[in-house]
């Protein structure tokens, strides 16, 4: 027992993953913590309305420049100025993002109505993301409570009981090329023009839903009209499923890494599973701009009224959380192969390992 310890520990460290301890002294701190985050939660409106600019402009600059070198016949440049292109939508879903968590602007009506127009850019329902979104957060690590704004994930034994079907269905599900090829391209485009997990839930989901695509259905056709099908899906597609991809893999690795944190209802504390079920996911400082900062996840999970611009002041004057769940760039992509919860060992873990 001693030796299995201490190579555990030992790959803890090579991962660069701090473990939480165990016990109610970390629900304190965790708690400790969340008193101390919220002297960050003040917005400035000059700073949201500045990141909105210098995001929602260079998106549709590139989108026109995109256009144009395709009317040139240079498609293969058009492609190239798509991943850019994907980097400002990213962004600019994470403005929405925000404006769900009411920390872009201090007014309520502000961050509903810019988070309402950018849905319609990024193919999300606002209203209806920002409820799904909220349960999210308010069940993270709960395995008694799963199953709405995150991603499905069995436990070994669930997966066990499950006949050969089920299991092929959830290796699919879990398939790399699946979860951030097809997967994408079907919640963006599809699953998202319905109110799915909320169609129970009274008209405003359906309001949402309903509006934004015929919001969408609108630009699509205007813009069509002018500049012709072929060039408009050719323009716009690779545009929306790079994006897609993009914020797939970060919702990902957000919540699936080796020491997340899942427990029973009995057991779970919110402010516990914030702090050490979302990762620090440590990015290079470009990738960390367009991505927003939501990489500093677990900062965010334990209080979501900071706006995106000012967690990295938190990491600065709290150096200590910089390690707590910390994944590099690197490490995220072993991430793939995490599937299964493991409630013995407290982790996540593979195929291959069960």
């Amino acid at each position: 027992m001693p030796n299995t310890a201490l190579q555990r520990s030992n790959r803890q460290e090579a991962v660069g993953v701090v473990q939480p301890p165990s016990g109610g002294d970390d629900v304190l701190n965790a708690r400790r913590w969340q008193r101390i985050l919220s002297n960050y939660s003040t917005p400035s409106r000059l700073r949201s309305i500045a990141e909105l600019a210098i995001t929602a402009l260079p998106l549709v600059m590139l989108w026109a420049a995109a256009w144009f070198t395709f009317s040139l016949g240079h498609a293969w440049a058009s492609l190239l100025i798509a991943i850019p292109a994907a980097g400002f939508l990213v962004r600019l879903f994470m403005i929405q993002h925000d404006c769900g968590h009411g920390t872009f602007f201090a007014g309520r009506l502000a961050n509903d109505w810019v988070g309402r127009v950018i849905g319609v850019l990024t193919l999300t329902p606002y209203d209806c993301w920002r409820r799904s979104h909220a349960i999210h957060h308010a069940t993270t690590g709960n395995l008694d409570r799963r199953g709405i704004g995150d991603l499905d994930t069995l436990t070994v034994r669930e997966y066990r009981a499950l006949p050969w079907w089920g299991r092929l269905k959830y290796r699919l599900y879990r398939h790399p090329l699946i979860m951030f090829g097809v997967g994408p391209a079907y919640l963006f485009l599809l699953q998202q023009r319905l109110p799915v997990g909320l169609m129970r839930n009274g008209w405003q989901p359906w309001a949402s839903t309903m509006a934004t695509n015929l919001a969408i259905a609108v630009i699509v056709a205007v813009l069509t009209w002018f500049i012709g099908i072929k060039a408009f899906l050719l323009v716009h597609l690779p545009i929306t499923l790079l994006a897609g991809t993009a914020g797939v893999w970060l919702f990902y690795v957000q919540h699936q890494f080796e020491h997340t944190m899942w427990d029973r209802d009995d057991s779970w504390d919110l402010r516990q599973a914030a702090l050490h079920g979302s990762s620090h996911y440590e990015l290079p400082a470009l990738l960390r701009w367009f991505t927003a900062n939501i990489g500093i996840h677990h900062v965010h999970h334990l209080s979501s009224r900071i706006p995106y611009y000012r967690l990295p002041r938190v990491l600065h004057d709290h150096p200590e959380l910089r390690d707590v769940g910390r994944i590099t760039l690197l490490q995220s992509f072993q991430c793939v192969r995490l599937v299964l919860w493991d409630e013995a060992q407290r982790r996540l873990v593979s195929f291959r390992e069960i």
